[in-house]
């Protein structure tokens, strides 16, 4: 059963109990320090080196202290014992920043305690004490190695939670400098900071927020996410997911069907932004629902077609000019059965079924617009004209 610290504190052992204690007290902790290094190998290396020194001080410091405690009745013991609580607590946070887990740590306790205690009661037999004064000591050693072992525990867990915080950071700086466009040098130098190892490549999702969270964690666990990254679009968030490219494309694709989502093209890492706007521009011709994807390979020609609205505008009124004088039924069918035309090649039965009429319907509009056009629908610059006009249907 754990004793509780306060026995610690207000417990007294006899002089004659303590003195051969301290006497012994560098023997054991030598045996404490021999037995860490063979039963827990994560120690091996940082016990050769200079921190070993500051390891093998710090349990002497640990084992006389509670010696200290054990033999001021009626002192203050708050000064000693939070010096070992401290001691341990940097400790944890220590072990935390050279990577060992807490497992090696609480490893060290159970056999430090074990090997201390073995150590000490040894001293007090060879003394003579009566078993229970060696029973009651058996206690206070292992509720002082608990206290001692959970300050540590706390330090490893702070650490670790300060230092996931501090990269969280630094990985949410890297994705906004991406999207923003940062310079090659500036990208490197953060993704050094943040110990993100750039990929060759990264392409930009552009989702809903609650989709984000379900599907970043079928991702490549590089993948950098940043909310709100298109101010004009708010609540969608930003994934920049590394080297989907290839026949890895059509993965990603299936892993985000149900979601909503646009997928850019990939780019070399330090290029992620110019995905971002592909991603952006596809979104805002037409922002998929009912669990699309919409993968901005298949939308190239519409991205093209609209990259210069104000141009494309331009271009759709002078191309549509023989139209001028149309009603304005009459004219949206003309158009309609244009645009058709140009993109089937003129092959009536194809227009008339996209269109939903009797290809006589097709034969007799045909005939106006050539009334209208003339020689210039066989034009091969009108007919381009005409073409990259009506590619996109206007809303």
């Amino acid at each position: 059963m754990k004793q509780p610290l306060r026995d610690v504190r207000s417990y007294r052992l006899p002089t004659e109990v303590i003195d051969p204690l301290r006497h012994g007290l560098p023997k054991v902790s030598s045996q404490t320090i021999a037995a860490i290094i063979r039963e827990v190998p994560a120690y091996a290396e940082p016990f050769s080196g200079a921190l070993g020194h500051k390891i093998a001080r710090a349990v002497r410091a640990a084992l006389g202290t509670f010696l200290n405690l054990v033999s001021r009745p009626g002192a203050d013991p708050g000064t000693p014992m939070s010096s070992a609580i401290e001691a341990a607590y940097a400790l944890g946070r220590g072990e935390a920043r050279s990577g060992r887990s807490l497992d090696a740590l609480l490893a060290a306790y159970r056999v430090g305690a074990r090997v201390a205690w073995r150590g000490l009661a040894a001293i007090s037999v060879e003394a003579g004490q009566p078993a229970a004064t060696i029973a009651d000591f058996a206690e206070l050693v292992f509720a002082y190695i608990d206290e001692l072992s959970a300050a540590s525990v706390a330090g490893h867990a702070d650490e670790l939670a300060a230092s996931g915080r501090i990269r969280l950071r630094r990985l949410q700086e890297l994705a906004q400098a991406l999207v923003a466009g940062e310079p090659a040098h500036v990208l490197q130098g953060l993704a050094e900071q943040a110990e993100w190892a750039p990929p060759q490549s990264l392409t930009a999702l552009l989702l809903p927020e609650r989709a984000a969270r379900w599907v970043i964690d079928l991702l490549d666990p590089r993948t950098l996410q940043l909310a709100d990254a298109v101010p004009d679009l708010p609540g969608l968030t930003v994934l920049l997911v590394p080297d989907p490219q290839g026949c890895s494309r059509p993965t990603l694709n299936r892993l985000l069907t149900g979601h909503n989502v646009v997928i850019g093209p990939a780019r070399p890492w330090t290029e992620a932004r110019s995905s971002l706007d592909r991603a952006v521009r596809v979104y805002r011709l037409g922002p998929p629902d009912g669990g699309a994807v919409t993968d901005t390979e298949d939308h190239l020609a519409a991205v093209v077609v609209t990259a210069d609205p104000s141009a494309l505008a331009d271009l759709r009124a002078w191309a549509l000019t023989p139209l001028a004088g149309e009603r304005g039924a009459a004219a949206a069918k003309l158009i309609e059965t244009l645009r058709s035309w140009l993109l089937h090649h003129g092959r009536r039965e194809d227009v008339a079924a996209e269109l939903f009429v009797h290809p006589q319907t097709v034969r007799y509009r045909m005939a106006r617009l050539r009334e209208l056009y003339g020689e210039r629908l066989r034009d091969p610059q009108w007919v381009l004209a005409l073409t990259i006009a009506l590619a996109i249907p206007e809303t």
